[in-house]
């Protein structure tokens, strides 16, 4: 597929939790970004983490839409949105590549500045958005991540263990795209369905958005862009977070971490706001009581965070 091009199915925004909701093609300089947008009032960006789309916010997008106009979006390479083609030194699929798309589509629905809100690839994307845009980045949400360059210079073997797939989808193309593509969906039942909450949290993965994620596994281009963001992440995006840290640039904007207590993070990482203080001078934020999904496990816990955060 070449860069610029959309996927032939695209999700509607008829689908569970975005009823009224306007489903968007936004272009910009690199092809078209698909979004739903609804509500009214300040603008919210929402981003996905992997493997998703934007229909991870299907919980949390209608009481945000009571306070602000939400767009959610689907990043470059996932969902509905263009497929970048790969680069060498997967720069296009970079978080500042990524991040750029978002602002340029942003601008074209008329939000010079906005607040974001991301989860996973999508909270790595909205930190290097502050990074990168502090002019037009008012307030900023990560969801259970940390800076991705610390993330690999303090790797160890707890985090080999439980963050395999990090290494694994960075590694050389094709062998982790042919691998997946091999039983794409033992891939989503043993990997990403394991680390759903789905067992605490019953009725929170609505089929349709269930199925939604399976699909996405079973498209090699889709497959190809998710190998391709996380080589990204092993490399452009390690220089790119090393050069702010070694220049202490850091985030302007008041910046709400919020992570997953069942999750990954507060085993590898004591104190979790600590590891962004010198990143974000004006940080703050807590734990949930749910799986790394946080924002699906508990949707009424996570819009009520951010609404209190951007009040």
């Amino acid at each position: 597929m070449t860069a610029g091009a959309t996927p032939s199915s695209a999700p509607t925004a008829g689908l569970p939790g975005f009823a009224g909701f306007e489903a968007r093609e936004i272009p910009t300089s690199r092809g078209a970004v698909h979004a739903v947008v609804g509500g009214s009032g300040p603008p919210l960006l929402l981003l996905h983490g992997y493997p998703e789309s934007h229909l991870m916010w299907h919980g949390c997008a209608q009481r945000l839409a009571e306070r602000h106009t939400v767009v959610a979006t689907d990043l470059a390479g996932y969902g509905s949105s263009f497929r970048p083609n790969p680069t060498p030194d997967h720069a296009a699929h970079g978080k500042r590549a990524l991040a750029q798309d978002q602002v340029e589509a942003m601008g074209e629905l008329g939000f010079d500045r906005f607040a974001v809100a991301g989860h996973d690839r999508g909270g790595r994307v909205a930190y290097r958005m502050a990074l990168d845009h502090p002019d037009r980045v008012e307030r900023a949400a990560v969801l259970d991540v940390v800076p991705t360059g610390t993330v690999w210079a303090q790797a160890d073997a707890a985090f080999a263990r439980g963050y395999w797939h990090w290494a694994f989808l960075a590694q050389p193309a094709p062998l982790p795209e042919r691998l997946i593509g091999g039983d794409p969906q033992a891939f989503f039942d043993l990997h990403v369905r394991a680390g759903m909450g789905l067992g605490r949290a019953p009725g929170r993965y609505p089929a349709e958005v269930m199925e939604a994620y399976r699909r996405a596994l079973d498209d090699p281009a889709a497959v190809e862009a998710v190998c391709e963001d996380y080589r990204a992440g092993a490399t452009i995006d390690v220089e790119h977070d090393e050069a702010d840290r070694e220049a202490r640039r850091t985030i302007a904007c008041p910046l709400l971490v919020l992570w997953a207590q069942k999750g990954a993070l507060p085993r590898f990482y004591p104190d979790v706001l600590d590891v962004w203080r010198p990143w974000a001078p004006d940080v703050s934020g807590g734990a949930i009581d749910a799986s790394h999904f946080l924002a699906e496990d508990e949707p009424d816990e996570t819009a009520t965070a951010l609404l209190a955060f951007l009040a």
